[in-house]
C-alpha cells in the first residue's frame, strides 16, 4: 500500500500557493463611485449638469407614492390615484383623507407609480 501512496504523490504533485505581488497603482482620486460628478457618462447626466442618478420629487409626490405602494387601499394599476382613492373609500378601507385633498388640487400627477411602466 505504501506504493501506492508514494505514487499518487508523484502522479498529483502538491501546488504550494504563490504569494501575488501587490500592486504599487492606487485608484484615481476621481475613482467612479456614487455622487462622484467626475467620471459620469453623458448618458447618466441631465440637461442641467446634474446626475440623473435620483430622481427629484417633492412631499406630495412622496405622500402619493406610498399611497400607491400601499397595498391595503387594492391595486393601483390601469386605475388613476383618484379612482382608486374613491374605490377605497367605498369599500371601507379608510385612505387617508390628505391624499383625497392633494389630488382634488390639481397639482399632483393623476396616474400611479405604475402608470405606464406596467
Amino acid at each position: 500500500m505504501a506504493s501506492n501512496s508514494q505514487n499518487m504523490k508523484s502522479f498529483y504533485p502538491e501546488k504550494k500557493p504563490t504569494t501575488a505581488k501587490k500592486s504599487s497603482k492606487k485608484s484615481p482620486s476621481n475613482a467612479a463611485t456614487l455622487g462622484s460628478t467626475a467620471a459620469q457618462t453623458p448618458a447618466l447626466v441631465s440637461d442641467a449638469g446634474k446626475p440623473d442618478l435620483k430622481d427629484e420629487y417633492d412631499e406630495k409626490e412622496t405622500l402619493l407614492r406610498q399611497f400607491d405602494l400601499n397595498i391595503a387601499y387594492g391595486p393601483c394599476v390601469g386605475i388613476t390615484r383618484l379612482a382608486r382613492w374613491e374605490r377605497a373609500q367605498r369599500f371601507g378601507l379608510n385612505p387617508p383623507p390628505e391624499i383625497q385633498s392633494l389630488l382634488k388640487s390639481g397639482n399632483v400627477q393623476t396616474e400611479s407609480l405604475w402608470g405606464d411602466r406596467i
